[in-house]
């Protein structure tokens, strides 16, 4: 766990009952200084301490623990789901993980990880798709000349049934793996997406 997501909670609790750092010190009869390492994430309340804290806070030491584990729990949900982007269009499924990896990387315990790993996949994935889809129809325009309106007259039937064979085996793994890990991350398991190409270590 996270001290910055423990610190979180404790000052969102303080602030909510309208208590002062000095207040919590004296309540908790910890130093001020204490209280700020904590708050601001410099050290983490263990023990004692966080017995202390929690009785001044009129809730469990199990529940402060909680909260930061259940926040961790639901990003990372969040940050798998949010590949399913895919389905409208294959690109947000590396732009919306990206932009959520990018805000919590270094904040959420497990994130970095999750999101190097359903990163390297789903930039894999488009490649895979664009190979089957994208590049066939482009070999096709350069074969008979490079005229496009030309390339779908005559794109030739076994182009067609791999098209349509492939793309939708391609969107099943995808969600299939998704959903696996999403399932794998709410359960603080390890996420196993390959195979993939290493563009994030």
């Amino acid at each position: 766990m996270k001290n910055t997501e423990l610190a979180k909670r404790i000052k969102a609790l303080r602030s909510r009952k309208g208590m002062s750092q000095e207040e919590l010190a004296e309540v908790s009869q910890l130093s001020l200084r204490t209280i700020q390492r904590i708050e601001g994430g410099e050290t983490e309340a263990r023990g004692d301490t966080l017995q202390r804290l929690a009785k001044a806070l009129n809730i469990s030491p199990d529940e402060l623990i909680d909260w930061a584990e259940n926040e961790d729990r639901g990003f990372l949900v969040v940050l798998n789901l949010s590949a399913l982007s895919f389905i409208a269009f294959p690109i947000l499924g590396i732009v919306v993980p990206l932009a959520l990896w990018m805000l919590k990387k270094d904040k959420i315990k497990y994130v970095n990880e999750t999101g190097k790993k359903l990163l390297n996949f789903q930039i894999s994935w488009c490649i895979l798709a664009s190979f089957f889809t994208i590049f066939p129809m482009i070999i096709q325009i350069f074969h008979i000349g490079g005229s496009l309106f030309r390339a779908f007259q005559v794109f030739n039937l076994g182009a067609i049934e791999a098209f349509i064979l492939m793309v939708p085996i391609l969107y099943s793994v995808n969600l299939a793996f998704i959903i696996v890990n999403t399932i794998r991350s709410y359960n603080f398991q390890k996420v196993y997406y390959k195979p993939a190409i290493p563009f994030l270590r």
